[in-house]
C-alpha cells in the first residue's frame, strides 16, 4: 500500500466531505479514492469514516488520525517546498478562506496579481461569511475581518484596520435631514447588518462618550453590498466598512455622517496554523497583503 497516497486521499475526503469531490480534486476516479481509504482502514484496523448516502464524516478515531495525517502531509509539503524554493521559484498550493464581499471585491483581484507574480503557486479560494475553524477545515490561510484575537492555535497577522463609517446618500440627507447626534438614528430609517450579535444596536464612541443606539432598521441583510446599494438609492443610513463603500464615498454617491462617532475597531487579519509558519508561500502572501492593503488602503482615499 502506498501510505502517502492513502493518507493524501483520506485527508482530501475529510476536507471535501465526500469521495466524489475528493476524487475530482485529486484527479482520480471515485473508486480509486475509495480503495485507497479502504486499504488504509484495513491496514490500521480502524474505521476512519462514517459513510452514509448523503455525507461522509470522520469517526472520533478518524478525526484524531486526520489531524496527525494532515500535519504529516503539511510537514512533507513544506520540506519539499523549502527545497524547491532554494532551487527555483515558489510553487505549490494554498487553500484560502475569506469573507464573501471582501473576497469578490478585493481579494480575488489581488490573488490574480499574486499568481501572475508567482505563476507556479496554485490557489484554492473558498468564500463564505460563516465562521470556520481553519485547523478543522484544512485551510492554509484564513482571511478575517473582525476584532484581533489571541489564540495559541493560530498565528495572526493584523494587516490594517478595517474602518467603518456611518453614511447615507446626499438625496436621503436632503430629504430626511442630517443627524447631529447618535440618538437621532433611532428616528431615521437605517440599514443594518444581520450577522452581528448586537442585531440592530449600534455602539458608537465619540467626544461625549459611548452611545448604544437601537436603530430604526428598515432593512436588515447579512450582505453589506446589499446595504450599500440600498443606501445609495436613498433608503436609509448605513454603518458600512469602507472596503465595501469606498468607491461610493469617493464618488460622492454616499457621504459620511456623524464623522466624530466610530464603532469599535475591527481589522483585516490573516490567520494560519503554526506548522505553516515557515512556508515560503505563506510568507510571500503575507508580504503581498501588506504591500497591497497595508498602511492606507486604496478604498480609504476618501472617508
Amino acid at each position: 500500500m502506498d501510505k502517502f497516497a492513502a493518507l493524501s486521499a483520506f485527508t482530501e475526503v475529510v476536507d471535501q466531505r465526500g469521495f466524489a469531490a475528493a476524487a475530482r480534486t485529486k484527479g482520480l476516479s471515485r473508486s480509486q479514492v475509495n480503495k485507497l481509504v479502504a486499504n488504509l482502514e484495513d491496514h490500521l484496523g480502524v474505521q476512519l469514516l462514517n459513510r452514509t448516502t448523503r455525507s461522509v464524516a470522520p469517526t472520533p478515531a478518524g478525526q484524531a488520525f486526520y489531524e496527525r495525517a494532515r500535519a504529516i502531509l503539511s510537514d512533507l509539503d513544506e520540506a519539499e517546498s523549502a527545497l524547491q524554493d532554494d532551487q527555483d521559484e515558489p510553487q505549490g498550493e494554498l487553500k484560502i478562506n475569506a469573507p464573501m464581499s471582501f473576497g469578490t471585491m478585493h481579494l480575488g483581484p489581488a490573488l490574480t496579481d499574486f499568481m501572475l507574480r508567482y505563476p507556479k503557486i496554485r490557489i484554492q479560494l473558498i468564500l463564505n461569511d460563516n465562521f470556520v475553524d481553519p485547523v478543522m477545515e484544512g485551510f492554509d490561510l484564513t482571511v478575517r475581518i473582525a476584532e484581533p484575537s489571541e489564540t495559541l492555535a493560530l498565528i495572526e497577522h493584523e494587516i490594517v484596520e478595517a474602518k467603518r463609517v456611518i453614511c447615507a446618500s446626499p438625496e436621503f440627507l436632503r430629504d430626511k435631514g442630517t443627524p447631529a447626534s447618535p440618538k437621532e438614528l433611532a428616528d431615521l430609517p437605517c440599514l443594518h447588518y444581520g450577522n452581528l450579535p448586537s442585531g440592530n444596536s449600534w455602539k458608537l464612541g465619540g467626544p461625549d462618550g459611548v452611545h448604544d443606539v437601537r436603530v430604526n432598521g428598515v432593512l436588515c441583510s447579512n450582505n453589506a453590498e446589499i446595504l450599500r446599494d440600498a443606501a445609495v438609492k436613498g433608503m436609509g443610513i448605513a454603518l458600512l466598512p469602507t472596503f465595501i463603500a469606498g468607491a461610493e464615498l469617493q464618488e460622492g454617491r454616499l457621504v459620511t455622517v456623524l464623522a466624530d462617532y466610530k464603532p469599535p475597531p475591527i481589522s483585516l487579519c490573516l490567520l494560519y496554523t503554526p506548522n505553516r509558519h515557515l512556508s515560503a508561500r505563506i510568507r510571500l502572501l503575507v508580504e503581498f497583503f501588506y504591500e497591497r492593503f497595508g498602511d492606507r488602503p486604496y478604498w480609504d482615499l476618501v472617508e
